[in-house]
């Protein structure tokens, strides 16, 4: 395949799969090995050959694991962004002081951070889409690993093609590459004499992804079967195609078992449940479990076979303990997922209403709301305007479309932050803000009918602020619940 036939390739490949339309917004993801500049220069090679109009910034993050090595990747990244007339970012985290505090492996906390700081750059861009090159060999590569270390039908799915970059986040990632291989891209980077970089690293054999790669793959292909990869890759497509049956299924069934459900429990109708086929099961209880949002990744085979033997057990009081403190329940008829806390419960199935004039109690976030409404002339609309305070504002009540709800943040979410000079994602605002990932979504947002008016403790609307026009005032003021001795 030529380089023209490949960037062809590539545009029909984007488009059928719905990656990003061609005037898209999208950041790079480049480490200077030839995977990242092949997927650089063949973006790039869309808007110069076929008419798009994609714009692309290059971002680069030093996990400062290879010393100079690594500092060379950032320097040459730059000069291939600076060789194409590309703005571009360029990081660095010491990614082993960050393993070693948060109690993590380097591999995760890179990958973490990795993906952290491609989310940043996006809404500091306002990119939507982050696109990687990981390509068809990654993942075949992948779908046997996850085959040796144990999967189900999920893990032998592969790596996806579009996921969003974090559960609530409205950025993609895109991985346009999963069609092509790893001795396409080869071709293309000496076709068109694109420089790379060589990361060592891949070549040492101590990992096991390296040893699958290096060792592994190509001894099968040597001596049991030369198309292992295609045979891996079809096998995942195969699985996709039931992933999906089964997500459809289970979404269209999860919500008519629930019987109740608030931010630390949720409680399913255990009778009705046990009468679906164990797969299903297995995927209902696989969206419980992920609705908690902690984290999947140690979830193993043998918790997943406990809770479903718990299904089906007549007892009751039985309980099954899950990682990260999680626990499941059979009472009688129920089965109780429940993550640790000592506080209150609080319902995050519905919105909560605020009272105006009046009082409201969050328990969950330990937090009081009251509201009153003030008859106001504009000498006093002047000294509320010069003294703002953090857990007190003063707002234009006419300009306000009640009812009044707080909830927490959603996904599209827009405000314009008081003083700025226009909108912008509440997502990219608590970023900018220094709000810690684990807090983001515990900040409460106090909307009206149009949307936020108030990130409680942080910033008010622009929409909402008192001018000299204004007549009624709604006094808007956030304490805490004092714990009772």
């Amino acid at each position: 395949m030529g380089p023209a036939a490949f960037i062809k390739s590539l545009a029909e490949q984007i488009a059928a799969e719905d990656l990003f339309p061609e005037d898209a917004s999208v950041v790079v993801g480049v480490s200077g090995g030839p995977d990242s500049m092949a997927l650089l220069h063949a973006l790039h090679a869309l808007n110069e050959e076929s008419g798009w109009r994609l714009t692309l910034h290059v971002a680069h993050l030093n996990h400062q694991l290879r010393g100079t090595e690594a500092e060379k990747d950032a320097a040459f990244v730059q000069g291939a962004a600076d060789s194409l007339s590309l703005s571009s970012t360029i990081d660095c985290r010491d990614v082993a002081t960050i393993a070693a505090d948060e109690g993590r492996s380097v591999e995760e906390s890179a990958r973490f951070e990795r993906y952290l700081f491609l989310e940043r750059v996006c809404l500091k861009t306002g990119a939507e889409f982050v696109a990687v090159g990981h390509h068809a060999d990654d993942d075949a590569e992948t779908i046997l690993h996850r085959v040796l270390r144990g999967t189900g039908v999920r893990g032998l799915v592969g790596i996806p093609r579009k996921r969003s970059i974090s559960p609530i986040s409205d950025i993609h990632v895109v991985r346009p590459f999963l069609d092509f291989t790893k001795k396409q891209l080869r071709e293309f980077l000496s076709e068109r004499g694109i420089p790379y970089r060589e990361d060592r690293t891949n070549e040492e054999t101590e990992a096991t992804r390296n040893r699958i790669r290096n060792t592994i793959l190509p001894l099968i292909e040597e001596q049991i079967n030369p198309q292992v990869r295609e045979a891996l890759l079809r096998l995942g497509e195969q699985a996709k195609w039931i992933e999906e049956y089964l997500s459809q299924t289970a979404q269209r069934t999860f919500e008519t078992l629930i019987i109740s459900r608030n931010d630390q429990q949720l409680i399913l109708n255990g009778k009705s449940l046990a009468l679906k086929k164990r797969i299903i099961q297995t995927e209902l209880v696989r969206r419980s479990i992920a609705s908690f949002e902690l984290g999947m990744q140690e979830l193993g085979f043998n918790h997943m076979k406990a809770v479903l033997d718990l299904i089906d057990d007549p007892g009751s009081g039985k309980q099954v303990h899950l990682p990260r403190g999680m626990s499941v329940t059979k009472l009688y008829d129920r089965l109780v997922f429940a993550v640790p806390t000592d506080e209150p419960r609080e319902s995050i199935a519905s919105e909560i209403a605020v009272h105006v004039p009046g009082t409201t109690h969050l328990p969950v976030r330990r937090m009081i709301i009251e509201t009153e409404i003030v008859e106001a002339d504009p000498h006093e609309v002047d000294l509320w305007r010069r003294q703002p305070h953090r857990n007190e504002e003063w707002v234009d009540f006419d300009r306000v479309h009640p009812p009044l709800i707080v909830r927490t943040r959603r996904t599209g979410d827009r405000f314009w932050p008081l003083g700025a000079p226009g909108s912008k994602k509440l997502s990219e605002f608590l970023i900018d803000t220094k709000i810690e990932p684990a807090e983001r979504e515990r900040v409460a947002v106090l909307c009206d009918m149009l949307g936020p008016i108030w990130i409680v403790g942080l910033r008010l609307d622009e929409r909402v602020k008192l001018s000299r026009q204004t007549r009624r005032v709604l006094r808007l003021s956030v304490s805490r619940i004092k714990d009772e001795r």
